[in-house]
């Protein structure tokens, strides 16, 4: 994580244990710098795909700062905040970090979860010695 310091003619300084704001030489505050972490994974498909099409893409996104919000009077959903509307998608996962790091973005990276496939013959659902009776 990257921290500032702000010294009194308000430059911005590297430190590396906190965030100092300074008043005349004083310590006034003293507190962390939040900085957004991107999260690089690989979408699973949606409910409505069988097949496999736009899954070998990779997605780098922001989390979340704050949680959204409810209005109240209409029910709509708002956040404030601007980096959850960011999506780029990578053709793979070292283009993804590679371009993370180059911006200085801290992420995560989540590995994907592979489905278990079985093969199944279509022939196996007529078989004498199937396993589970017939449902007809």
């Amino acid at each position: 994580m990257r921290l500032y310091r702000v010294d009194t003619l308000n430059r911005v300084n590297y430190c590396h244990d906190r965030f100092v704001s300074f008043l005349r030489g004083k310590v006034r505050a003293e507190f962390k710098v939040l900085q957004m972490v991107a999260r690089i994974y690989r979408p699973a498909k949606t409910a409505m795909q069988s097949g496999k099409a736009k899954t070998d893409q990779w997605l780098l996104e922001y989390e979340p700062e704050k949680p959204r919000v409810v209005e109240p009077l209409m029910g709509y959903t708002s956040s404030g905040d601007m980096k959850s509307q960011i999506r780029l998608f990578f053709a793979s996962q070292e283009e993804a970090v590679a371009y993370a790091t180059r911006n200085g973005i801290p992420y995560r990276l989540m590995e994907p979860h592979e489905p278990k496939r079985r093969k199944v013959s279509y022939s196996d659902n007529f078989r004498f010695d199937r396993p589970q009776p017939w449902t007809h």
